[in-house]
């Protein structure tokens, strides 16, 4: 076994075929998976797993530059905003809108990997898109100048700094 991983032997697969840019699309109980999704469906009782519990085993496995979600999330649903925040803070992420429409009809068929969990929580649907690590990649001692999305990204994780949705 393996401690502090992933132990789900598809999810793990899943992950590790990650390259940058690709996405992970991580729903409620309810949201509408293609049909030739790869689809991972982890949600076996309400609320079991939760959304959140996903998010936080995902932070620890791979690097993300993004995670579109709907504004509701924030306007309505303050306590998942904040615990979304509080997992991705110091990790250099951004957030960015998408509504509950472009996840369903445009990144659901997009994303390399869909997760299901158990959450009955409201909008409770993440895409995010995974990234390389700012710090191994234009590694200081490499003599290659990093470019500015990475001297970003090193600055905000050196920084700690909140995400937030604009």
């Amino acid at each position: 076994m393996r401690p502090e991983r992933i132990l789900h032997p598809q999810l793990a697969a899943a992950l590790a075929t990650l390259g940058h840019t690709d996405i992970i699309l991580i729903t409620d109980a309810g949201f509408p998976i293609p049909p030739q999704a790869n689809r991972i469906d982890l949600g076996f009782w309400p609320g079991i797993p939760d959304v959140t519990d996903i998010l936080r085993a995902i932070r620890h496995e791979v690097f993300v530059e993004n995670i579109q979600f709907a504004r509701e999330v924030r306007d309505c649903n303050p306590d998942l905003y904040c615990q979304l925040q509080e997992i991705y803070t110091g990790s250099g992420t951004d957030f960015t809108e998408a509504s509950h429409e472009k996840l369903c009809h445009d990144l659901a068929y997009k994303a390399k990997v869909i997760i299901r969990s158990g959450s009955f929580n409201p909008w409770a649907n993440f895409a995010l898109t995974a990234s390389t690590d700012p710090f191994a990649w234009f590694a200081e001692n490499s003599g290659v100048k990093p470019l500015p999305a990475y001297v970003t990204r090193r600055q905000r994780i050196q920084d700690k700094v909140v995400p937030e949705l604009n």
